[in-house]
């Protein structure tokens, strides 16, 4: 086993274990559930995008970059995100 994996698998160890011992209420594992959630909201906004953008041949990639600008700033993200995409032909 490479070392890299081993400090990865002892890392998510340890954080499982101050998960238990402190809870959710644990200032750090708050602010990392927010984060991922907010990340879902982002990928099932994309997605909602794609679906009804596919009849006017739009797509934009769902992508940890996409998902973040969406999830985190919401509808001017997605807005922003479209701008970009006209304006810079990506």
């Amino acid at each position: 086993m490479s070392t890299t994996l081993s400090f990865a698998i002892l890392a998510a160890v340890v954080l499982f274990f101050l998960l238990i011992i402190f809870g959710s209420s644990f200032h750090p594992f708050k602010w990392l559930g927010k984060l991922a959630v907010r990340l879902c909201i982002g990928v099932f906004l994309l997605f909602l995008l794609n679906v009804i953008g596919e009849s006017f041949s739009f797509h934009l990639p769902i992508n940890l970059a996409t998902s973040a600008v969406s999830g985190l700033l919401g509808l001017p993200g997605i807005a922003a995100l479209i701008v970009i995409k006209y304006t810079l032909g990506v």
